[in-house]
C-alpha cells in the first residue's frame, strides 16, 4: 500500500524516507502540526523514478533498527543527494548520511546511548534557533553506533557525552543530521526544530483539516461512484468522524452498522444509536451480536486471539449485512494511522509488529468489499479536528478513544459474562469519578481493567474472595506515546472506596502507572 493523503497535487510536499522506527509517524504528526503535508514511503519503494515524479520541496530520513555496517542494511536512493532540497537525517537516517556521504560509522564501543542526554552547542545554526538558551538542550537518544568520523562538507554543531557528533550540518547543501529524536516528547525543543527545518526548506503551511475534509470527500466519490457503502460504526470518535464524513460525500448510499458484540460500556448501545438516529438522517442498523461473539470467546485467554476472533466476527457481521443491502461493494471503517502501524508496518517498511488490530490488514476476499479507510493516515487529534470541522457535537469529539474489541481487551485472561458485569460497574464508577472532579478533558483516556486474579479481603466482618481491578489513566498527544495521569491520593482512595462499596465482586483496586513505552495503552 502506498501511503498517501487525498493530496490532489497542489500543496508542497515533504517526503519522509522510513527506514523502520517505531516513531516514524510521529515525524509525520510533528510536520502536520505545523500544517505542512508529507508522506511516509518506505525506503524500498524510494527509487530515482519516485524522487522525479513526488518532487518533494524537502527530505526527513528516519531513524531506524538496522546497523549502516551491515550488509544489506536500508539505503534510501544517491538520488536523492541530487535533489537541491534541504535534507534531515535522524539517528539511523544520520548514520545513512554519513556512510553514503563519506563518514564513517562505527559499532558502539561504549558510545551507545538509550534514553535522556544533553547536547551543548559547538557553534550557531539557523536550524537551532530557540535552542541551547541555558546551554545545554535535553533530547531523546537510541542508538548502538555512532558516527566517528563527519563526511566532507559537514561541521559539528552540538555533542553530548557519548555522540561527539550529534548535531552535524552541511549549510552549503542545507543537509542536517542530528544522533537523537526530535520527534518524541522527551526532546521537549523537538518541534522547534521541526519548526526551523519546515521554515528553511521554505514551506508555506497550507496543509489544514478543512483542506482535508474537501479532499477527502472529492476522494470518496471518486472511489465509491454510485455504489452503496456499509460503515462499521463503533460510536466512538473515529468511526463516528468517518460515517459523517463519508455521508457528506455520497448521502444516502451509506448505511451504518452497529455491531453491539456484548463488550461495550455500560449504556453505550443506547447511547450510540440515539445519537445517531436523532442527529443524523443515516441509514442505521443495530446488529445484536452480543451470543455470537461471546459464544466464541467462551475459554480464550491468549489477547491475539481475542483480538483475531473479534476481527473475524466482525468480517463476518458485516458481510452478512452487505448482502442483506444486496448491492454494497464498499466497507467503511474508522481506520487511524496509529492502529495501522502497530498493526504492520504502515508502508511496507522493516517496523515491528506490536500487535494486531480487529480493523488492519484488508479484507477476505470472499467479502468482494472494497475497503474506504478515510483517516487512515491521520491521528486522533486530527480526526478531532475534522470531527469539529464537520459540526459533530463537542461531547462526541470529546470521548476517550475505545477500542474495536472492546471490554474483551480490559478483561486479561478468560472472558465471562459475570466479569463483564463487573467490569462495566466499575468503569462507569471510576468514569463518574474523573468527571464529578472535573478531569476528563485532562485525560487522553481512562478505563478499569479487571485482573485474572482473585483476592483476600475484609468486608464488616465477613472474608470476601473476589477479583482486583487496576484503573487506568493517560495523558497522550497522538496515542503513540503516554504517560500515566498523576492523580492525587485523595481521588484514588477516594475512588477505591466506591469501587469496593458500590461493585460488588471487587475486593482490590490498584492504579496502572506505567508510561508508553514500555507498556501499551491497554493492557491486550
Amino acid at each position: 500500500m502506498t501511503n498517501t493523503l487525498t493530496d490532489t497535487g497542489t500543496h508542497e510536499r515533504l517526503l519522509i524516507i522510513d527506514f523502520g522506527s517505531q516513531v516514524t509517524q510521529l515525524i509525520a504528526r510533528r510536520l502536520r502540526e505545523l500544517s505542512v503535508y508529507c508522506e511516509i514511503h518506505p525506503f524500498q519503494n524510494v527509487t530515482a523514478e519516485f524522487l522525479e515524479t513526488f518532487a518533494p520541496k524537502a527530505v526527513i530520513l528516519s531513524g531506524g533498527p538496522a546497523s549502516v555496517i551491515d550488509a544489506g542494511s536500508p539505503r534510501p536512493p544517491e538520488a536523492v543527494f541530487d535533489l537541491g532540497v534541504p535534507i534531515l537525517g535522524i539517528c539511523y537516517g544520520q548514520q545513512v548520511m554519513m556512510h553514503m556521504l563519506g563518514g564513517t560509522v562505527e559499532r558502539g564501543h561504549g558510545t551507545a546511548e538509550f534514553g535522556r542526554a544533553y547536547v551543548t552547542p559547538k557553534s550557531a545554526l539557523p536550524m537551532l534557533d530557540g535552542w541551547f538558551d541555558d546551554g545545554a538542550e535535553q533530547v531523546w537518544m537510541s542508538h548502538g553506533d555512532h558516527v566517528s568520523a563527519i563526511a566532507p562538507g559537514f561541521e559539528v554543531f552540538g555533542t553530548s557525552p557519548n555522540a561527539p557528533f550529534a548535531i552535524t550540518a552541511d549549510t552549503a547543501r542545507d543537509f542536517y543530521a542530528v544522533q537523537f529524536h526530535p520527534e518524541v516528547h522527551h526532546t521537549p525543543k523537538g518541534a522547534r526544530l521541526y519548526e526551523n527545518f519546515v521554515r528553511l526548506a521554505g514551506f508555506n503551511g497550507d496543509w489544514t483539516m478543512g483542506a482535508y475534509r474537501e479532499q477527502a470527500i472529492e476522494a470518496i466519490r471518486a472511489q465509491v461512484g454510485d455504489n452503496q457503502v456499509i460503515c462499521g460504526l463503533s460510536g466512538g470518535v473515529d468511526s463516528s468522524v468517518a460515517a459523517v464524513l463519508i455521508h457528506e460525500a455520497i448521502g444516502d448510499q451509506l448505511t451504518c452498522v452497529f455491531v453491539d458484540h456484548g463488550l461495550l460500556r455500560q449504556g453505550e448501545s443506547e447511547e450510540v444509536v440515539t445519537m445517531f438516529r436523532d442527529n443524523y438522517n443515516m441509514k442505521l442498523i443495530h446488529a445484536e451480536e452480543q451470543d455470537l461473539f461471546l459464544g466464541a470467546l467462551e475459554g480464550i485467554s491468549d489477547p491475539e486471539v481475542k483480538r483475531k476472533t473479534i476481527g473475524k466476527l466482525f468480517i463476518d457481521v458485516f458481510q452478512k449485512h452487505a448482502t442483506a443491502i444486496g448491492d454494497a461493494k464498499f466497507l467503511a471503517q474508522g481506520t487511524l494511522y496509529p492502529d495501522v502501524i502497530e498493526s504492520v508496518s504502515f508502508s511496507g517498511g522493516p517496523s515491528v509488529t506490536i500487535k494486531s488490530h480487529h480493523n488492519v490488514g484488508g479484507l477476505p476476499e470472499k467479502m468482494g468489499l472494497s475497503l474506504v479507510e478515510p483517516l487512515r493516515e491521520l491521528f486522533k487529534d486530527e480526526v478531532r479536528a475534522l470531527g469539529r470541522e464537520l459540526g459533530l457535537p463537542a461531547s462526541f469529539i470529546g470521548r476517550h478513544p475505545f477500542p474495536g474489541p472492546g471490554l474483551a481487551i480490559r478483561c486479561p485472561g478468560k472472558i465471562t459474562r459475570a466479569k463483564l458485569d463487573i467490569l462495566r460497574k466499575a468503569d462507569a464508577v471510576y468514569i463518574d469519578q474523573i468527571r464529578k472532579h472535573g478531569l476528563y478533558d485532562d485525560i487522553w483516556q481512562a478505563f478499569v481493567a479487571i485482573l485474572p486474579v482473585r483476592t483476600v479481603g475484609v468486608m464488616g466482618d465477613g472474608r470476601t474472595y473476589d477479583y482486583a481491578c487496576a484503573l487506568r489513566a493517560v495523558t497522550s498527544v497522538d496515542g503513540m506515546t503516554a504517560d500515566y495521569y498523576p492523580f492525587t491520593h485523595e481521588f484514588l482512595g477516594e475512588t477505591a472506596t466506591r469501587i469496593i462499596n458500590e461493585v460488588e465482586g471487587i475486593n482490590r483496586v490498584t492504579y496502572d502507572i506505567t508510561s508508553k513505552p514500555p507498556g501499551t495503552i491497554e493492557w491486550e
